[in-house]
């Protein structure tokens, strides 16, 4: 039986920290976020590996925490404007789940490895007039 959840890196050894990859976008500006999502980040506890800047509009975040820490940084990610992909919150999840129900108290001071790829995009252009929208579907 496997005690890792689903999204859990299969191929680490017993002694190795475990990848978690998460997926993302924001809307926000990529100068003006970056500084926030750090912020948020540190104060969840998170070691801050890596950081990389990928052209034109992406940012590449490798960092370790706790997995006691997990639902802080699960929600801080939330709050700060951070739109995960699907996969990313099953993983987040699963391990909110396992630092929830583990029988070891322990194994909540067990370290994980999380890289975060953020992807910033331009908001469509909205309407001024989202009365016409409404008026024009009806």
């Amino acid at each position: 039986m496997n005690p890792e959840p689903l999204g859990i890196s299969e191929t680490t050894l017993p002694a190795e920290i475990p990848l978690i990859l998460l997926r993302g976008r924001s809307f926000e500006d990529h100068q003006e976020f970056v500084p926030i999502l750090l912020e948020t980040m540190a104060s969840c506890g998170c070691w801050l590996l890596q950081r990389r800047e990928l052209p034109p509009n992406a940012t590449e975040l490798s960092f370790e925490l706790l997995l006691r820490s997990v639902f802080e940084l699960y929600s801080g990610l939330l709050s700060c404007g951070v739109e995960l992909s699907r996969d990313s919150h099953t993983r987040m999840k699963s391990l909110c789940t396992v630092r929830d129900h583990n029988p070891h108290r322990a194994r909540r001071r067990r370290v994980l490895t999380v890289r975060l790829e953020l992807i910033f995009v331009d908001e469509p252009d909205c309407p001024s007039d989202l009365a016409q929208i409404a008026t024009g579907l009806a």
